[in-house]
């Protein structure tokens, strides 16, 4: 199971804030993103994460 992350993230085509569905946890170039769909729009929402 991939690792979930916690908190809202900013949906740019809804313009606030949202929990997001479908989280998990992405890593590239040794930087952690959380990403997820809106709830509303269904837009991919992402959500910059500190150091593990």
């Amino acid at each position: 199971m991939a690792e979930a992350f916690e908190g809202d993230a900013y949906c740019v085509k809804c313009k606030a804030k949202k929990s997001p569905i479908d989280r998990r946890v992405e890593e590239k170039n040794g930087r952690r993103m959380g990403k997820g769909k809106c709830p509303d729009c269904g837009t991919t929402v992402v959500r910059i994460l500190g150091k593990a």
